[in-house]
């Protein structure tokens, strides 16, 4: 039974030097910049105009994409090295030990998501699909040959909730 896993085609790591792993480098890092181009223009000119809900969930809803976004972009920038030979698995494994891949989740029954930009809500949605898939990857070329930790447990799915509840306390609002 050994001999026949030695002989195991590992299909997760034959796709991260593939054209797929080239098409997903390429949306993900094109995503990454038309997000910054969004928040730094059309982006900032929308949100303010908001409503004061919809202003503070987009104000929180922009800190998680863009942090999302980062953590899937050095991701993607770790694979490329090791797929480059610049790094060794060994030094991603070690470096991809501080990429978060898992959380940064978005409530869409939020108050005020509704009144988010539509471009704005495109931009979470594609990250959030570009995360699962990201994950997904990461998950069957990493964790299943290095057996290490099972995956975190996102414990952030209300967290929009929870800080709009936290700004209502503090700030006695509607």
């Amino acid at each position: 039974m050994a001999d026949t896993h030695k002989n195991t085609i590992q299909f997760a790591e034959r796709i991260t030097s593939s054209a797929s792993f080239t098409a997903l480098y390429a949306e993900g890092m094109g995503l990454v910049e038309e997000t910054a181009a969004y928040l730094d223009g059309t982006g900032r000119t929308a949100a303010k105009i908001l409503p004061r809900m919809a202003s503070v969930l987009y104000a929180a809803e922009s800190m998680r994409l863009t942090t999302r976004l980062m953590q899937m972009a050095s991701w993607l920038l770790l694979q490329r090295a090791v797929n480059n030979g610049e790094m060794t698995r060994e030094q991603v494994v070690a470096e991809k030990s501080k990429v978060r891949l898992d959380g940064f989740a978005c409530d869409r029954t939020a108050p005020g998501w509704d009144d988010l930009p539509e471009t704005f809500r495109d931009l979470v949605e594609r990250s959030l699909r570009l995360q699962s898939r990201v994950a997904m990857l990461d998950r069957e070329v990493y964790q299943r040959k290095e057996n290490t930790t099972p995956p975190r447990v996102s414990d952030n799915e209300n967290s929009v909730k929870a800080q709009l509840s936290l700004l209502h306390t503090a700030f006695g609002g509607n």
